[in-house]
């Protein structure tokens, strides 16, 4: 590339501070701005990433943080809702045999380290500001932000998110639909026999699962039908949490009595979205939550993410023509992966919700994690 770029990404996630990192390391320029003032450093339990999500961050240079960070696993197991273990199996090494098939980790942290990866490329990082217009024309887009400036780019990439104002504002209407699933998760100390992720189909809730984040944390959940936010008091959340966990056994006993915080304890629906056609309006393209999502039945939310900002940047920094001929290959390249993802993921929770006892869960599972191990 011999033309100097600059690039605005709106968002600080996953997808945004990846695309960053890779975008500064071939020499554009890029602006990056956060809406929250904290760049959401605590947000969050856990986080299962699988192999294709590893491979993306040990290209981004943060594997070994992650690697030290994390805790890495290989197999899976089925238990019944006592915690009698029906089968366990070893995971896809989705991102290769040189990588872990699964590693678990506190999502505050791989949130840093990602915030640092990003402060060492020299991307310009200004959190709390929001873009309020994008004016385009052939050449690029001019960006009015709440902090009263103005600037000109090449480029915006929208990373902002599921409910992203971006997508909105360039006249995409696709938006986020509930699938009739939530899911309560927690922070959690390990027990030290616990060394994988466990999921019991079944009992009061639909699925209940864990999975290990470091040699002394972990991250549970509980998964159910739906209710109205509402109707659930804030402060009874780690109750509710408490009440639909304690009816497994297994490790559940010793993970259930520290779950007393409220405050710690989070309550999410499940949501589907996936835009259709392309995910560009002239030079401002989306990657990440912005573009699609899936319930965490297979746990691919980030690594899609990741993976969007992976070949994104590969193809800006293969060539000088940045065109709808560029994003819409772009977009047929990861439609082509994200596509069965999300709809195996949203099968994986239906099939939950209408109890069908039937349902070839570990089937689909491993043929969706198999078509993963190809390059994104």
């Amino acid at each position: 590339m011999n033309k100097a770029r600059r690039v605005l990404v709106i968002g600080g996630g996953a997808a945004g501070n990846a695309v960053t990192v890779l975008l500064r390391r071939t020499g554009v320029g890029v602006d990056l701005i956060e809406a929250k003032d904290d760049w959401n450093a605590t947000a969050g339990s856990g986080i299962t990433l699988q192999g294709n999500a590893l491979r993306v961050l040990r290209d981004l240079g943060v594997w070994e943080q992650v690697e030290a960070s994390g805790y890495g696993f290989g197999s899976v197991g089925i238990t019944a809702p006592d915690g009698t273990v029906l089968h366990a199996q070893d995971d896809i090494r989705s991102g290769g045999d040189d990588l872990p098939a699964t590693v678990g980790m506190q999502r505050p942290q791989l949130q840093q380290i990602l915030i640092d990866a990003v402060r060492t490329s020299g991307a310009d990082v200004r959190l709390g500001v929001r873009a309020t217009a994008l004016d385009q024309d052939g050449d690029g887009v001019t960006v009015r932000f709440t902090d009263g400036t103005e600037r000109r780019y090449d480029l915006v990439i929208a990373a902002d998110g599921l409910g992203s104002t971006t997508r909105a504002a360039i006249g995409i209407t696709a938006e986020p639909e509930p699938t009739g699933m939530a899911i309560w998760r927690a922070a959690a100390p390990r027990p030290a026999d616990l060394t994988r992720t466990d999921l019991a189909y079944g009992g009061p809730a639909h699925i209940a699962g864990y999975c290990p984040t470091s040699e002394t944390t972990l991250y549970a959940y509980v998964v159910e039908a739906n209710r109205d936010r509402a109707s659930i008091p804030a402060e009874s959340y780690a109750d509710e949490m408490r009440r639909l966990a304690s009816a497994y056994g297994g490790f559940w006993p010793e993970i259930t009595e520290t779950i007393t915080d409220p405050a710690k304890v989070n309550y999410t629906w499940f949501d589907r979205m996936l835009v259709e056609g392309s995910w560009h309006r002239g030079r401002v393209v989306l990657v990440g939550d912005a573009a699609h999502c899936c319930p965490p039945t297979l746990a691919q939310g980030a690594a899609l993410s990741l993976e969007d900002a992976l070949v994104l940047a590969q193809m800006l920094t293969a060539t000088d023509t940045w065109d709808d001929a560029l994003f819409q290959a772009y977009y047929e390249r990861r439609i082509a992966r994200v596509r069965p993802v999300v709809e195996a993921s949203v099968q994986i929770g239906q099939w939950q919700l209408d109890g069908v006892r039937d349902a070839d869960v570990p089937g689909l599972m491993g043929r969706t994690m198999t078509m993963l191990r190809e390059l994104p």
